[in-house]
């Protein structure tokens, strides 16, 4: 199984993208150039929906 080992762009933490995956298949077709773990993803998502949900009131 193929994979490529990149470095977070929020954490600088390095992380793997396994062959199959959307994220691998944007890395090789170089779609997109900014790459986060799943964790720093997460947590991005999170405070999106805090920072909507604290709009609406």
């Amino acid at each position: 199984m193929f994979y490529y080992e990149i470095v977070c762009c929020s954490c600088r933490q390095k992380f793997t993208l396994d062959e199959g995956s959307q994220k691998y298949k944007l890395f090789k077709e170089r779609t997109n150039k900014v790459f986060r773990c799943e964790e720093c993803e997460s947590k991005i998502r999170m405070d999106a929906i805090k920072n909507f949900l604290s709009s609406l009131k």
